[in-house]
């Protein structure tokens, strides 16, 4: 039981001394330059209720975060009935901010969730969402009211 306990005395004093050695410094490693990085204002935007047939967009603003400049290579709807719009060959600086305009086709009704996946600096992505519920629109125009041709007559 004694060995037991020294041993993880000593294990317990060998981190110790080890993690107070000059060597080793964590402030250093803490301060790495970082490279160009996508900060997206909002990640999801809800649409709320639309009318189908009826097509909506939102702009999605991000920022280079990082201390070098950043391109966005490609932005990835998850489906044909979203559409994003970016500049393609836009260099983005530090603190720099850039628009992705994503449309959303409510063709058929209900609700939906679609991913946008933005791809920058080669390998870097980001997620985006889109939600929100179509409502179905009336086939035809209202019916036409007779009565209205009564009041008319007043």
């Amino acid at each position: 039981m004694k060995k037991l306990i020294i041993l993880c005395f000593l294990t317990f004093f060998a981190s110790f001394v080890y993690a107070q050695h000059e060597g080793h410094n964590h402030a250093a490693e803490t301060t790495k330059e970082v490279k160009g990085a996508l900060l997206v204002k909002e990640d999801t935007f809800n649409f709320g209720k639309i009318p189908q047939g009826k097509p909506v967009h939102h702009n999605f603003e991000v920022v280079n975060n990082g201390t070098t400049p950043l391109k966005i290579n490609n932005v990835q709807a998850s489906c044909g009935c979203t559409t994003p719009e970016w500049e393609k060959d836009k260099e983005i600086k530090s603190g720099e901010r850039s628009i992705i305009k994503v449309g959303y086709n409510a063709a058929s009704e209900g609700t939906f969730n679609k991913t946008i996946t933005i791809t920058y600096d080669e390998t870097q992505t980001k997620i985006l969402s889109i939600k929100g519920e179509v409502w179905k629109t009336p086939a035809a125009s209202a019916p036409s009211n007779s009565a209205v041709n009564s009041l008319k007559e007043l």
